[in-house]
């Protein structure tokens, strides 16, 4: 419980994560039915680029800093920046959003938002970011139990972000542990899971425990900043995917071309395949 996301604000992981899930708040709103967002480890919502933090690593500048300002930004990711033109309306770079800020702004009066985060700084600050929202609740619970708790939700329809801080050795496995759960308990949830690249074997063990998951399908996302051949440095980030709206897959392998090429670091690069297809 020792990981505050605001030394990472802003930086290429968040920057994959948000775009993605700008897009599937925007697909699942093609549909006029209420849906429900489930955030499983929120951090605090919302972040000070410039304070403390975030300046001691300065990991936004070649993340967020490098799209903000820029005179040719896709027009799929219009959602993401609305948002963060929304926090900075001097149009200088300050406030940088975490996932429950875009849930926030980009769900609909009739959706529900259900955030968690375990730490009690991070989810006394949380509560704070997130008070006068009626349809916004905020739990400091352990994150891993969301899915048995709160699904299936009354809605129909629902979205979970699986984004724990990866402090222990078992938490990819916790994580298709968490999407079996979700998926035995509705279906139908989009369950999207963030998980660090830093060597790729790493991840064979993963990959392998998701393929054998219940999940009817299961998008694979990845984008590195740097060949993913050293585990002493985060050198990408990765999304799963399962049951993602249409046509999610098509709009990221649009978009996954410019962000490799523009949050480089080294060497860009990115995959987009399914783990398990219909």
């Amino acid at each position: 419980m020792n990981y505050r996301h605001a030394y990472h604000a802003g930086n290429h992981a968040d920057v994959l994560k948000h775009i993605t899930l700008a897009r599937i708040f925007a697909l699942m709103a093609r549909k006029d039915t209420p849906f429900a967002y489930l955030d499983s480890h929120s951090g605090v919502g919302l972040y000070d680029l410039l304070g403390d933090e975030a300046s001691r690593t300065g990991e936004w500048e070649s993340g967020i800093g490098r799209l903000w300002g820029r005179g040719d930004l896709p027009e799929l990711i219009q959602d993401y920046l609305d948002v963060l033109s929304a926090l900075n309306p001097d149009g200088g770079l300050e406030f940088y959003p975490g996932s429950p800020e875009l849930a926030r702004r980009l769900t609909r009066p009739q959706d529900r938002v259900l955030l968690n985060e375990l730490h009690p700084e991070d989810g006394r600050l949380l509560k704070a970011n997130m008070a006068g929202e009626r349809r916004i609740a905020v739990h400091q619970g352990d994150g891993w139990l969301l899915p048995r708790a709160f699904l299936p939700v009354a809605e129909k329809r629902g979205v979970l972000l699986i984004d724990p801080p990866f402090e222990q050795g078992d938490e990819l496995q916790r994580c298709v542990a968490a999407l079996e759960e979700a998926i035995r308990r509705m279906r139908q949830t989009v369950v999207a899971i963030w998980y660090p690249i830093k060597d790729r074997h790493q991840l064979r063990r993963f990959y392998q425990g998701l393929e054998r998951s219940s999940a009817p399908k299961l998008l694979r996302v990845e984008l590195c900043v740097h060949p993913a051949d050293s585990a002493d440095r985060l050198n990408g980030s990765g999304l799963v995917i399962a049951n993602p709206p249409w046509p999610l897959e098509d709009e990221l392998r649009s978009l996954l071309p410019w962000l490799a090429e523009v949050l480089a670091q080294s060497e860009g690069s990115w995959q987009l395949d399914w783990l398990i297809s219909e």
